[in-house]
């Protein structure tokens, strides 16, 4: 079958469609799910979130431009839906902002460890690192995304930058202490 003939299929509630939907794409999207949620359960309860609104909302695509790309703009917004209304961004000025530069080498750290220290930054730090650093969004879309303003997007990712700086330096000291 087709993607075009599944995603008809899917739009008229087919079972069966929907089924074979979620198996094409359900690892591409989980690992949106997993880059912006705490941990590993809450990326599964995301993920489940995410078919049930794209199963809901299908019949919104009118086959213009990439399926894929809509099914990951839907996932990233269900994800973001859960945040947008807590209180989890702090209002900070633009001056108060000192950019951090992270160093990353490559050989030392593994991917999961890096997704591990990511994954515990709090909330509003992890959500504005990954839109800005990992998904290429401006401040200006995600203070459009989240509801806060442009300086908040921007200090929140100064903040993770700390935050994230300062762990792989505890990282790196930790692993030189083991070597003596």
């Amino acid at each position: 079958m087709s993607l075009e003939q599944l995603i008809e299929n899917c739009k008229i509630n087919d079972t069966k469609a929907q089924g074979e939907l979620y198996k094409l794409f359900s690892n591409k999207l989980f690992s949106i799910c997993l880059k912006y949620s705490r941990n590993y359960a809450e990326a599964e309860d995301n993920l489940q979130d995410a078919f049930l609104t794209i199963f809901n909302k299908i019949e919104q695509y009118k086959n213009k431009g990439s399926f894929e790309g809509w099914l990951k703009r839907v996932t990233v917004n269900t994800v973001l839906q859960r945040y947008r209304n807590e209180k989890v961004f702090d209002i900070v000025k633009e001056e108060q902002i000192e950019d951090v530069e992270i160093e990353v080498d490559e050989e030392t750290f593994s991917l999961d460890f890096l997704l591990k220290i990511i994954q515990e930054l709090p909330d509003r730090y992890r959500l504005v690192f990954n839109l800005y650093v990992l998904d290429g969004y401006s401040h200006k879309d995600i203070a459009e995304m989240l509801k806060i303003n442009v300086g908040t997007s921007k200090s929140n990712l100064a903040r993770a930058r700390q935050i994230l700086k300062k762990n792989i330096e505890d990282y790196k000291l930790s692993q030189s202490l083991q070597s003596l």
